[in-house]
């Protein structure tokens, strides 16, 4: 008997089925545009495949060239390009899998001069504005969408998925915010539903019946004029009528300025949508955002909130993760922490996306964990992020692997991190590495130093240093005043903070020490707090479903300062930064740049600011916390060299800008990779 019922259980539709309630949810990798990148994605998709996913879905393909996200972007517009994709389809087939090709044009979101939309407009978050369509060119992209379908099934795909939300063309057309149209595609509720039902009608009338159709439906806009949920509910029934084999759901336009799915947004956050929407509709529906482990998958479906559950990210994360949940190993699943610096931050930065927690994704021909055919003996030094990857990889590969570590428990930074509000996620990550570590035989001494002598003495064929960092300490007169704590401190007890607090350093580390300060609960554990400080419609009453936020107020004073004379922020995540300055607005923290950190007495903490640094102000705090950026701790590693011992230095160790778990991981993966 499996734990999970509902999540395992087959899905027929007659002419073809899935083996389980587990998509695998659209993402673009940067995979998808380049010919000569087509076997490296289909090794991508295949281990997804491989790993159990009942149906994985591609990132999104355009139907003609004014709809390509950025120049010369994935499409599939002929037949040269259905015989490439047969590469995918044919590895993901081969590995029992289902895919289906997702076909998206972008309309105003185009990062391209020759876009266009429904109406003549600009969105936020590109450079160019889009033109106007007219009826013909209505007529002739509705077409494109069917041929589109017709050249995916050509390539072997099992299924189409029509992108109809997170504010891509389609979604353009259904909303008052950007169709401003007065004719057959525009001027009422039913006319802006017309697009995406001649859509379906079309694709299904080329592709035929036994093929699947699947319309992704914004179920939640989130932005000003966008729909209300009696016209999602309307055109979800009319996607039905017109020919759809299934509804996936997404949530957000890509300019909301409410967080969809960022490690702050509480899991499942969205699921009453889906839930709604499948009461209207006999087709299944299937939920997604934050939906990231079994036991969360499994109770949706139980309670009947959905019938298939959606996941990107963490098929990024870990591709085996519907296989070790059917195995009844959900502890040595990798979880999703959805910080998206690796994934999400790549793809708008026009990088290849990979995952913090596992490097080795969309590099799965580059980056391989291969058995060794030489096992050595191996001891790792220090538990952070860099030693847990770096030692349960050697492992992997065979090699006989000691970690040792300072303290009683693994971890490092992320113990401190899965302390923020918001970021109680990093916990799952240690719980990963914990279950990990004992699966692949890592030997633990823990409590213990290490020294150069001991490694020496002990006689091991390699030592990895990945001790990590401590806190810098800036040369300000009055640093050792009792009001001063480093930033561990000020998270490991946060009860010694004061009421009125000074932050010094406005990198991640000093965001994350101001979001502690100004709550005293994570919204992320109440999804009714979290809804009313983002301003989330309780009951989708509104247009676009968001209402005034209600942010409750901030139990501290905090002042957040930097020496450089720009915006606070800047270096934060690309996707993710905004959600934390914003936070911090809604706190009301006063935000200084420029700053010059003059001493530190009873008084509280003197700085001058201006040009010149002509102009004096004293902060009043009761206690100012360091967060001034770290130093590598790698006097061990000088030590072994000295002594002739073959040392490798990785993770802080090696680079102590800011606190990079994502290149502290990716280093001691590629290290273990090596070795």
């Amino acid at each position: 008997m499996s734990d999970y019922p509902h999540l395992l259980e087959p899905l027929d539709f007659g002419h073809t089925k899935l083996r389980n309630r587990v998509v695998m949810g659209s993402m673009h990798v940067k995979l998808e545009d380049r010919a000569s990148d087509i076997k490296k994605l289909a090794a991508y998709f295949a281990t997804r495949a491989k790993g159990g996913a009942g149906l994985i879905v591609t990132g999104g393909y355009s139907p003609n060239r004014r709809g390509w996200l950025l120049p010369f972007a994935g499409e599939m517009v002929s037949g040269r390009d259905a015989r490439r994709h047969q590469t995918v389809t044919s590895a993901v087939h081969a590995e029992d899998g289902k895919i289906a090709l997702q076909i998206l044009h972008a309309g105003r979101y185009s990062y391209h001069p020759f876009s266009l939309s429904a109406s003549s407009s600009k969105s936020p978050i590109t450079p160019f504005s889009a033109k106007g369509m007219s009826a013909r060119t209505v007529e002739k992209t509705v077409q494109d969408f069917a041929d589109a379908a017709v050249l995916a099934r050509e390539a072997g795909y099992d299924a189409v998925e029509i992108m109809g939300s997170e504010g891509y063309l389609i979604n353009q057309f259904l909303a008052p915010r950007t169709n401003k149209r007065d004719d057959d595609w525009g001027g009422s509720p039913e006319n802006r539903r017309r697009f995406p039902t001649e859509i379906i009608k079309a694709v299904r009338e080329k592709v035929g019946e036994d093929f699947l159709v699947i319309y992704r439906i914004s179920a939640l806009d989130l932005v000003d004029d966008g729909q209300t949920i009696d016209e999602i509910l309307a055109l979800a029934d009319e996607i039905e009528q017109a020919g759809a084999s299934m509804l996936t759901t997404g949530i957000g336009w890509h300019e909301a300025r409410v967080p969809t799915i960022v490690t702050s947004v509480p899991r499942a956050a969205f699921i009453e949508q889906t839930a709604t929407i499948r009461q209207v509709v006999d087709i299944p529906v299937v939920a997604s955002n934050r939906i990231n482990m079994p036991e969360q998958a499994e109770q949706l479906l139980a309670d009947g909130k959905a019938d298939l559950v959606q996941m990107a990210r963490p098929f990024l994360a870990d591709p085996e993760w519907v296989n070790k949940a059917a195995a009844g190993k959900p502890q040595l699943i990798n979880t999703c922490i959805a910080c998206n610096q690796a994934c999400l931050d790549h793809t708008f930065k026009n990088k290849r996306a990979t995952c913090l927690v596992n490097p080795r994704a969309a590099y799965e021909t580059e980056l391989i964990l291969a058995p060794t055919d030489a096992p050595r003996r191996i001891a790792v030094v220090g538990a952070g992020p860099a030693g847990l990857a770096c030692s349960t990889g050697l492992a992997e590969r065979g090699h006989d692997v000691t970690l040792y570590e300072a303290s009683d428990q693994i971890g490092g930074q992320f113990n401190l991190a899965r302390r923020i509000p918001g970021k109680e996620e990093f916990d799952e990550t240690i719980r990963y590495f914990d279950a990990l570590l004992d699966e692949v035989g890592v030997e633990r001494r823990f409590g213990t130093r290490a020294t150069a002598e001991q490694l020496k003495t002990e006689g091991f064929d390699s030592v990895v240093v990945a001790t990590g960092v401590e806190g810098r300490t800036p040369a300000i007169p009055g640093v050792d005043h009792a009001k001063v704590r480093s930033y561990t401190e000020a998270i490991e007890d946060p009860s010694g903070n004061g009421k009125t607090v000074a932050v010094i350093g406005a990198g991640g580390i000093g965001f994350d020490v101001s979001e502690l300060l100004t709550n005293e609960e994570s919204p992320t554990l109440d999804l009714t707090a979290w809804k009313q400080e983002w301003g989330v419609a309780p009951e989708q009453e509104t247009r676009g479903g968001i209402v005034e936020p209600k942010v409750p107020p901030s139990p501290r004073k905090v002042v957040l300062l930097q020496r450089k004379d720009e915006s606070l922020g800047r270096g934060l995540g690309k996707t993710s930064g905004w959600v934390h300055r914003a936070v911090l607005q809604k706190k009301q923290v006063e935000m200084i740049k420029g700053a010059r950190y003059d001493k530190i007495d009873d008084a509280g903490l003197h700085i001058s600011l201006g040009k010149e640094h002509d102009e004096s102000r004293t902060i009043d705090a009761d206690t100012i916390v360091l967060c001034a950026g770290q130093e590598s701790v790698r006097s061990l590693y000088d030590e072994l060299v000295a002594a002739g011992v073959d040392a490798h230095l990785i993770g802080g160790a090696d680079v102590a800008a800011e606190v990079d778990a994502k290149r502290a991981i990716r280093q001691g993966t590629e290290l273990a990779a090596t070795l």
